[in-house]
C-alpha cells in the first residue's frame, strides 16, 4: 500500500484540511518531509489511524482522543490509497481506492467505523470498505514516535494479543509505548538464518549486517557466525548506535511478520510514518541514517516530520526519490448485460456441484448425449446460463454448502433440472443403457491418461457412518478392466471395498500382470488382507491420484483389532522410505483417548503416516452416537497427542488439532495453550491473538 491523499474534517489542530502526496504520472514521491510541529504530528497520527484501520484503532489507546475536537463531535478522515497485489487486492480489483474513517468521541470512549462514501472521492477513485480481518499483511504500514523505548524480554512475538496490529503505531500516540525488543529479534534472526539456513532470514540478516556496518559503523563481522551472541553484540553497541538501529530493527520485524512467504521481505511495499526521526541520531548523522533506511527498505514510502535545518541536511537525491505506483488491475472480460451467457440451442448442460474428483455419472451422460449429436457443456457449482433446455447436475455430498448450491440451481432452472447423486438421492440411478456405456473422458481433460471407475460396487459391512450399504447393497462386480481402461494404463479405482469381493485376488492379479498403476482412492481394508492377497497387492503399482509416487492407502476408523492390523501390515515389509497413508475419521464415535491410541499405533508402523478427515453426515442418516470426547485426563492426552508427529502430511493433523481445540473450548470454557501454540507455530501466526480472544471462535469478538 501507498498513501496518496488525506482529507480531514473536525481535526483538533488541522480543522478541515486536505493533504496530497506529490506524484508524477505513475510515480510517487518516496520521501515526503513535513515541517516539525503539532499540526504535522497530528497529520501523521491521522495517517496512522487510516493505516491501522477501524478494527484495530481502539488498541491505540487514549492518545487518539487528542485528535478529536471534543465530546459529541465526529472526526472524519477521507483517504486515498494505492493497493498492491496480491497482498492488498486480487488482480482484478481496483488499484486506486478511497474511503472514510469516522471517529466519534462520546465522552465514554471512542467509536470507529468505515464509511466508504462519507466524503467526496476524487474522480477515478473507487470507494471501498477496508476489510483487514485479523490479518497482518493488508495495508502494511508502521509508525514511530520521536522517543523510542524497546521491550526487554516482554515483547509479544507470538501474536497473543488480538489488537497486535495497533502495536505498529502505538509509539506515535503514547510516548511510553514499547517497540521491538532488538535482542529477541536478533536472536530469532540468528536461529532462522544461521542455525536453520532459511532464505528470507539469511537475506534479511545479510542486509542488516551490510548496511549497519556501512552507515552506523557497527562491527557485524560475527553476526552471521554460529558463535555470534546477539545479546552481547547489542550491549557492546554505543548508545547512539542502538538508537539509530532500533527503528530499522522495528520495521524489519514487522515486515518479516507481514510477509512471511516472501524471499526478500524488506523489499516489499508499505508506508512508514516517522515523527522527528532526527531524534534517533545526532544532527550530523541524520543524512547517513536516512540513506541507510532508504537502501534497507527500497519500496517503502516514508512520511516524516523534521525541523527545517534537518530537512535541508538530507541529500537531494534522496528527497527526489520516487516509487512506481502499482499497475492497474487486469481487465475482466465483460459479460452480457444479464451477466449470464447463452448456450447454443439443443445443448445439454452438465453441472458438477461439489466433486473433488471428475464425476463418473456426468461422464457417462456426456457420452450418451454426444452419441446423439448433441453439444455438451460442463460447468461447476452454481452455473448460470440462458436458453438451457436440459440440465443434469450431480451432488456428491450432503453438507450445507452443497445443499445451498442445489437450492440455488432449483430456483434457476426449475423443472428443466434433473439432479442426482449421493448428496440428494440414494435411490436415483442412471438408466441401464447410460450406465453401461463407456465414460466420456473428454469431459474432464485434466484426467489426461488416467482411467477412472468401478470394478466392484457395494460392501458387506454395515458401518453406521457410511451410506454405501444403503445405496449400493452387498459387494458385486460392476465392470471389467478393458471397458474401464479404454486403453489406458493408469487407473483411479472408486471401488467401495474391492477386497470384500470373493474374486478380489483375481482382480488384483489382473492389475499386476498388466503392470497397471492403480490409485485405490477409497482406501483398502487391511482387515481383509491375507498372506495370498498381500503378496499380489505388493506387485501392483499402488499410486497417488496424480501418479507421481508409489502410495498405499488403507483405512483405520476404530481401535478394535489393532494387533491383527499390525500383523497384516507386517506382511508387506514396509520400511521408513515407503509411503503408506492410513485414513482416519474423527468426530463420529471415537473419544480423544481412542484417537490418541490410533495415532500412536500408526506412528509405530514403519513407513506409515495419517490422513485425518472429519465425519460428515450422510443423507437420511441419524445423528452420530453420543460419546464423551474428553475424560478427566483430557489435558494429559492432548499433551501426548502433540508428541505424536509424522514425517509427512502434518497439515492434515492440523485440521484435527483445530477441531479438537474448538471442542475443548466449548466443553471447558478455556483453551489448551499448548494445542493453540502448535496450531499457530508456523501458519497464520498473526491470527493467534484473535483466536485466543474469541476462545477458538466459540465466542464473539469484543
Amino acid at each position: 500500500m501507498y498513501l496518496l491523499a488525506l482529507d480531514n474534517r473536525n481535526a483538533r489542530r488541522n480543522g478541515d484540511g486536505a493533504f496530497r502526496i506529490d506524484r508524477s504520472g505513475q510515480r510517487l514521491r518516496k520521501w515526503t518531509l513535513l515541517p516539525s510541529g503539532p499540526a504535522s504530528a497530528e497529520l501523521l497520527r491521522i495517517a496512522a489511524l487510516v493505516c491501522c484501520g477501524a478494527r484495530f484503532a481502539p488498541g491505540l489507546g487514549e492518545g487518539v482522543s487528542t485528535l478529536c475536537p471534543g465530546s459529541g463531535e465526529v472526526l472524519r478522515i477521507g483517504y486515498r490509497i494505492a493497493r498492491h497485489g496480491p497482498q492488498d487486492r486480487s488482480e482484478h480489483r481496483a488499484t486506486m481506492v478511497g474511503s472514510t474513517l469516522r471517529v466519534e468521541d462520546q465522552g465514554a470512549g471512542l467509536t470507529f467505523w468505515n464509511a466508504p462514501r462519507d466524503l467526496p472521492l476524487p474522480d477515478g477513485t473507487q470507494p471501498y470498505r477496508a476489510a483487514m480481518g485479523t490479518g497482518n499483511t493488508i495495508q502494511f504500514s508502521v509508525a514511530l514516535g520521536p522517543e523510542l523505548h524497546a521491550h526487554d524480554g516482554t515483547d509479544d512475538f507470538e501474536f497473543t494479543e488480538p489488537d497486535f496490529r495497533a502495536s505498529r503505531y502505538a509509539s506515535l500516540f503514547d510516548p511510553s509505548a514499547r517497540v521491538t525488543d532488538p535482542v529477541e529479534l536478533l536472536e530469532r534472526l540468528r536461529y532462522r538464518a544461521v542455525r536453520c539456513g532459511r532464505l528470507p532470514a539469511k537475506q534479511t540478516l545479510e542486509t542488516l549486517c551490510s548496511l549497519f556496518a556501512a552507515h552506523l559503523a557497527i562491527d557485524t563481522g560475527l553476526w552471521q557466525e554460529k558463535a555470534w551472541d546477539p545479546r552481547g553484540a547489542w550491549s557492546d553497541l554505543r548508545r547512539w548506535q542502538q538508537r539509530a538501529a532500533l527503528p530499522a530493527l522495528d520495521l524489519t520485524r514487522h515486515m518479516m511478520d507481514a510477509f512471511p512467504k516472501s524471499a526478500a521481505p524488506l523489499e516489499m511495499p508499505g508506508v512508514l510514518l516517522l515523527d522527528r526521526p532526527d531524534r534517533y541520531c545526532t544532527p550530523g548523522r541524520l543524512p547517513v541514517w536516512a540513506a541507510m533506511m532508504d537502501r534497507m527498505f527500497p519500496q517503502v514510502q516514508v512520511l516524516a516530520t523534521l525541523p527545517a535545518r534537518a530537512i535541508e541536511s538530507l541529500p537531494g537525491g534522496l528527497r527526489r526519490r520516487h516509487l512506481a505506483l502499482p499497475e492497474p488491475p487486469t481487465p475482466v472480460l465483460a459479460r452480457r448485460a444479464t451477466g449470464r451467457p447463452r448456450l447454443a440451442r439443443g445443448s445439454v448442460l452438465l453441472i458438477d456441484i461439489d466433486g473433488r474428483l471428475p464425476n463418473l455419472a456426468l461422464m457417462k451422460l456426456s457420452g450418451h448425449f454426444k452419441a446423439q449429436g448433441r453439444k455438451v457443456v460442463l460447468d461447476r457449482e452454481e452455473a448460470l446460463y440462458h436458453g438451457v433446455d436440459e440440465v443434469y447436475a450431480s451432488c456428491v455430498f450432503s453438507r450445507a454448502s452443497s445443499q445451498r448450491r442445489v437450492e440455488r440451481l432449483r430456483e434457476l432452472y426449475g423443472d428443466t433440472l434433473v439432479i442426482g447423486g449421493s448428496g440428494v438421492d440414494l435411490a436415483l440411478r442412471l438408466p441401464p443403457e447410460i450406465e453401461e456405456r463407456p465414460a466420456d473422458y473428454t469431459l474432464y481433460p485434466e484426467l489426461q491418461d488416467r482411467a477412472m471407475g468401478f470394478l466392484t460396487r457395494g460392501c458387506p459391512l454395515r458401518c453406521p457412518f457410511c451410506l454405501v450399504p444403503r445405496k449400493e447393497g452387498g459387494v458385486r462386480l460392476a465392470e471389467d478392466l478393458d471397458s474401464l481402461l479404454q486403453g489406458r494404463r493408469k487407473l483411479i479405482l472408486l471401488d467401495d471395498n474391492i477386497l470384500a469381493h470373493p474374486r478380489a485376488g483375481d482382480l488384483l492379479e489382473q492389475m499386476a500382470q498388466r503392470d497397471l498403476a492403480v490409485n485405490f482412492t477409497q482406501t483398502l481394508d487391511l482387515r481383509m488382507l491375507d498372506a495370498e492377497t498381500t503378496a499380489i497387492l505388493k506387485r501392483v503399482a499402488c499410486s497417488n491420484t496424480r501418479f507421481t509416487r508409489r502410495v498405499f492407502h488403507f483405512s483405520l476408523n476404530g481401535v478394535s483389532g489393532l494387533s491383527r492390523l499390525r500383523k497384516n501390515y507386517a506382511r508387506f515389509g514396509f520400511g521408513p522410505a515407503d509411503n503408506v497413508e492410513l485414513v482416519c475419521m474423527y468426530g463420529f464415535d471415537t473419544t480423544l483417548r481412542q484417537d490418541v491410541e490410533r495415532f500412536r499405533f500408526i506412528r509405530s508402523l514403519p513407513g506409515a503416516y495419517v490422513f485425518v478427515q472429519e465425519y460428515q453426515p450422510v443423507l437420511d442418516a441419524g445423528p452420530p452416537p453420543r460419546v464423551e470426547l474428553f475424560d478427566d485426563q483430557a489435558d494429559e492426552l492432548i499433551d501426548q497427542l502433540l508428541q505424536i508427529t509424522y514425517t509427512q502430511n502434518m497439515k492434515s493433523m492440523e485440521r484435527y488439532y483445530g477441531w479438537l481445540s474448538r471442542a475443548y473450548a466449548r466443553q471447558f470454557g478455556r483453551l489448551h495453550q499448548a494445542l493453540v501454540n502448535t496450531l499457530f507455530r508456523y501458519n497464520h501466526r498473526d491470527k493467534k491473538g484473535h483466536y485466543m480472544a474469541t476462545l477458538a471462535g466459540t465466542r464473539p469478538s469484543s
